[in-house]
């Protein structure tokens, strides 16, 4: 068990001796935003002292004396603060304990949670319209929804991929109008799609072939590059023809009606949305006969139901209307709103040297996603994307982005890895040989660069699992980012080897750096980042070679 765990248990013995019976739930310990108040503290004195008519800081007081008669392991000092926090020092052991386990522990294990038991989980993102390239927009909700799927998967979640694919209604006709058109010579249709993409794709289109299904084909295809080209794929790509076709929308409606959700009116069929918050009932079938766009998407929600517990969907802005009329239709059908969890995001303003670059598909004036992934590469697109919060807006600077220097953070990080890499390199050249890790005396490890990465790295757990719980990728992105100013620091402050660091101090080094590592490595594979072990800056012209 690892000391946060520990002390909570002893928190637990203290309070039984003050005859306070709570479980280990209801014990809340967190790292101060401070650390000159301890390594960990805890609020429970505030929590219970209203419900046992006690002042706060005389009961923690006296938590804080049945505490000091257990002797908790690494606890050198427990002091009373405010009103009635319990605040933990440490010594400087237990983050050496923190090596120990995040070594053991591995890549494969370090930061891995169990909370999902396997519970199927299907995260749907992207699905764009079939009706053009991706554009760089697309690339936020892209690396986003991939990033989440991979947190999902370490929280022992069982997680599919899906693209819901709009492969009918007024946007497919006026795409392959746009293209029969252009193939033929022939005026494009006013409202109809005039990118570049399209003359170039009637060129390729073969004499003959159905403009629909060719072009639908062929759109498709860019996509599946596009995303591939980011590490990126999905398990399912879901037709919304398909759903025609199998009756799926006429049975969804028809478990609508049975809920009593859905009422006629003026020749067309409504959702009762009001009944779950919604600002007014929504249409599903108009009066003409055809669906709207909510009727098929709520079948597909019925669908996903079908294949897993717990929904997340990765939506753009345009979308955030959706979500009050989405969770009202699938209330109806007896799903609970926690199990769909929605993210929206935000709009991305891509610029050129802080000069904005304007995208729009119907016009023709667009960057495409897989112009910003060969401008940039793969890694620094994904890190980018996910610098933010989904829920800001950002700024997408592609000069920044594809530049070697400190300055861009997806550099930044990658370079801590590559000097990972050189150390162990560079040790070996010098013919040190690395002991078993039970041998090493960690205790050496008091410099304080050296205790603010262990610090860092007990915390990766948390973050993991936080961020999974809240949807929130970008906080590994921030995690990793501090890890790696920290590696830094310790590359300039700690010198690994050399005539004048001792034996017992460079084996305890090394293994640190490979803790290091570790970190690093889960956390940029949550992203989708690679760890590349070799790398150079622009700026100063230091090779880092591994």
């Amino acid at each position: 068990m690892d000391v946060r765990g520990s002390l909570i248990e002893a928190i637990q013995k203290a309070l039984l001796e003050l005859t306070v019976d709570l479980s280990l739930d209801e014990i809340q310990l967190e790292r101060p935003a401070n650390s000159d108040h301890g390594d960990w503290s805890t609020n429970i004195a505030l929590a219970i002292s209203k419900t046992l008519n006690r002042n706060p800081r005389d009961l923690a007081s006296e938590i804080a004396i049945a505490l000091e008669h257990q002797s908790p392991a690494h606890v050198e000092k427990i002091e009373i603060a405010g009103p009635g926090f319990i605040n933990f020092k440490l010594e400087n052991s237990w983050l050496h304990d923190v090596l120990t386990q995040v070594v053991d522990a591995g890549i494969e294990n370090w930061a891995r949670h169990q909370i999902g038991e396997n519970k199927k989980v299907i995260v749907e993102f992207v699905s764009a319209n079939p009706t053009g390239p991706l554009h760089a927009g697309h690339g936020r909700g892209a690396c986003f929804g991939d990033s989440v799927a991979r947190l999902y998967q370490r929280c022992g979640y069982s997680v599919q991929r899906d693209f819901y694919i709009n492969d009918r209604g007024t946007q497919m006709k006026l795409y392959t109008e746009s293209l029969a058109a252009k193939a033929s010579d022939e005026e494009i249709p006013i409202d109809g799609y005039k990118g570049e993409y399209i003359q170039e794709w009637a060129a390729e289109m073969p004499q003959g072939a159905d403009p629909f299904e060719w072009g639908y084909q062929r759109a498709l295809r860019s996509h599946r590059e596009a995303l591939e080209a980011l590490n990126i794929y999905f398990d399912n790509w879901f037709s919304e023809r398909s759903m025609v076709e199998s009756g799926a929308i006429e049975e969804t409606l028809t478990d609508l009606r049975n809920a009593d959700a859905v009422f006629d009116s003026d020749g067309a069929v409504w959702l009762q949305s009001t009944n779950w918050g919604d600002d007014k009932d929504r249409v599903l079938v108009k009066s003409d006969g055809e669906y709207t766009y909510l009727l098929p998407d709520v079948a597909y929600h019925r669908n996903k139901f079908e294949r897993a517990e717990v929904l997340v969907n990765v939506w753009g802005a345009d979308h955030h209307g959706y979500i009050t009329r989405m969770h009202a239709a699938m209330s109806a059908l007896g799903h609970k709103p926690e199990d769909l969890k929605i993210a929206i995001t935000q709009m991305v303003r891509l610029q050129r040297g802080g000069q904005e670059v304007k995208l729009s598909k119907r016009t023709g004036d667009i960057v495409e996603l897989s112009e910003v992934i060969e401008e940039v590469g793969s890694d620094a697109a994904r890190f980018t994307y996910l610098l933010l919060s989904v829920d800001s807006s950002q700024n997408f600077d592609l000069e920044l982005v594809a530049q070697q220097v400190n300055e861009n953070p997806v550099f930044y990080v990658q370079y801590a890895h590559a000097r990972i890499h050189s150390i162990m390199k560079k040790s070996q050249e010098a013919g040190i040989t690395r002991s078993p890790l039970s041998e090493i005396n960690l205790s050496v490890l008091t410099h304080p660069s050296e205790l603010a990465l262990l610090r860092s790295l007990q915390e990766l757990p948390t973050v993991v699992l936080r961020s999974t719980q809240e949807v929130a990728p970008h906080r590994i992105t921030n995690w990793s980012r501090d890890f790696a100013s920290l590696f830094h620091s310790f590359y300039h402050d700690c010198r690994v080897f050399g005539e004048d660091i001792d034996s017992s101090t460079t084996q305890a080094r090394l293994w640190l750096v490979e803790a290091a590592r570790i970190g690093l490595v889960i956390s940029l594979d949550l992203l989708g980042v690679s760890a590349p072990t070799e790398m150079w800056r622009d700026e100063e012209g230091e090779e880092i070679n591994g």
